[in-house]
């Protein structure tokens, strides 16, 4: 049953239907999309799911499927040749059309980014600029990595960090992205368990912290830049009271988009400073319950991108020697060593990254090669991964049953030529195995393997 507290809250609210809003939720039907990593191209006409799937409005890439599959039993999914993304948070797309309609080198930060489902979608869309994708949570950050890893992009920087250090690099993003921690009252259809974890003093805390975490990063935003604010909450305090917050910060002026009626989706307005925000409501979207607002930062004080004197340890000639001998090295990446891997920075994301270096705690960045083990190359499993056409070895495609071994680590024997191949499930690859005369090792990542099904 919806808390009562809730119920009362929203009566006044704008799109607010409490009949319709109370019988989708007591229906508790499931709804499934998927967002495509248009970089990992594959035969969606053959796929078992999605060959039958239906268009998001707001979003190029994202399907609603039938029903919610066992995505573990489709080396696909493994792959990074899709994600699975809530619909409603995919309209992130509509408004970056709106206010970057020619993407290039802009840098983005994705606040509060695990697990991932922002921050692959703003990879794809800022795909010649930079994507910093922060989480502050530890065991979250991994997974974080995981996901932006299978998605394959070398221009993702992943730090973990509080919103406040973020301070030290004032005038930084072109944009920021804040998926607020929330009270999570737009996913109780999708998670009914979290109905006894709502009460208006968790609301309080979250819109308490909401607007620490906004007043903490803000300075980090460049003259000119925008931020777009969300929350899959329904609550005012969270939602409309805080663009009020937001508007109300030096600089900063709330951004109006013009969308289809035909969507269903609901404009707001706060109270204070009349700052339009968008509501989804499930019983009038196909969806689950998102709020969003855009702004902008019309001035600022004088300030911005400086130079830091971090210093990257960059291979030696010997060592790019002995990678050009397996690997084609570009002219467009500088190759340096971290912590005992390879790793391709491009040339034009140095300086930034050097900043990031310099200022916060990055746990990935840029595409990991591998290591040199002598004479030899031990390919990285983000190698395998990235959106590079240009990849050593060779490439021995699998079908579905061995696919599936293969991603659980478990022994095969793979027919082929001896030595390190990459393995692939419909021209999508899923990582590396070397052929030995009478065995195949299989280095799929033990931490990602399928443990049951």
């Amino acid at each position: 049953m919806l808390p009562i507290a809730l119920l009362n809250s929203l009566t006044n609210i704008p799109g607010y239907q409490q009949e319709g809003f109370v019988r989708v939720h007591e229906q508790g039907d499931q709804v499934t999309s998927v967002r495509l990593n248009p970089f990992k191209k594959f035969d969606v006409s053959g796929h078992p799911f999605l060959k039958e799937a239906k268009p998001v409005l707001w979003n190029k890439q994202g399907y609603y499927l039938h029903e919610r599959p066992m995505f573990v039993l489709d080396p696909l999914w493994h792959a990074g040749a899709y994600y699975v993304q809530e619909a409603s948070s995919m309209f992130i797309e509509t408004i970056l059309e709106k206010i970057f309609p020619n993407p290039n080198e802009q840098i983005v930060l994705d606040l509060c980014a695990a697990p991932g489902g922002k921050s692959t979608l703003l990879a794809s869309y800022f795909n010649k600029g930079l994507v910093v994708a922060n989480e502050t949570i530890k065991s979250r950050n991994a997974i974080l990595v995981e996901n932006l890893t299978k998605w394959g992009s070398d221009r993702v920087v992943v730090t973990q960090n509080d919103p406040a250090h973020f301070k030290a690099i004032p005038h930084f993003f072109d944009l920021m992205v804040v998926d607020a921690p929330c009270s999570g009252s737009g996913l109780f259809r999708k998670d009914p368990a979290a109905i006894s974890e709502w009460s208006e003093e968790a609301v309080l805390h979250c819109a308490t912290r909401q607007n620490r975490i906004i007043e903490d990063s803000i300075n980090a935003l460049k003259e000119g830049g925008y931020l777009i604010y969300s929350t899959c909450s329904y609550s005012f305090a969270e939602n409309e009271s805080m663009m009020d917050i937001i508007a109300s910060l030096p600089g900063m002026k709330n951004i109006s988009l013009e969308i289809p009626t035909s969507w269903g989706i609901v404009t707001t307005e706060s109270p204070a400073t009349a700052s339009k925000g968008y509501r989804f409501y499930p019983d009038q979207i196909k969806g689950e319950g998102f709020f969003v607002a855009v702004f902008q930062k019309q001035v600022c004080e004088n300030g911005g991108y400086y130079a830091s004197d971090f210093n990257f340890n960059e291979l030696t000639k010997k060592e790019k020697a002995t990678l050009a001998d397996q690997y084609a090295i570009s002219a467009n990446q500088m190759l340096i060593n971290h912590q005992d891997n390879i790793i391709a920075v491009p040339n034009d994301l140095i300086a930034p990254i050097k900043v990031l270096l310099k200022n916060l705690y990055v746990k990935k960045m840029g595409m990991t090669i591998g290591s040199l083990k002598g004479m030899d190359l031990i390919p990285a499993h983000a190698l395998a991964m990235s959106w590079n056409n240009s990849l050593p070895f060779g490439k021995l495609a699998l079908d579905l049953p061995t696919a599936l071994q293969y991603l659980r680590r478990a022994d095969l024997v793979l027919e082929g030529p001896k030595g390190w191949q990459g393995v692939s499930y419909q021209d999508i690859r899923l990582g590396w195995a070397k052929l030995l005369p009478n065995r195949t090792n299989n280095y799929y990542p033990t931490e990602w393997r399928i443990l049951k099904y």
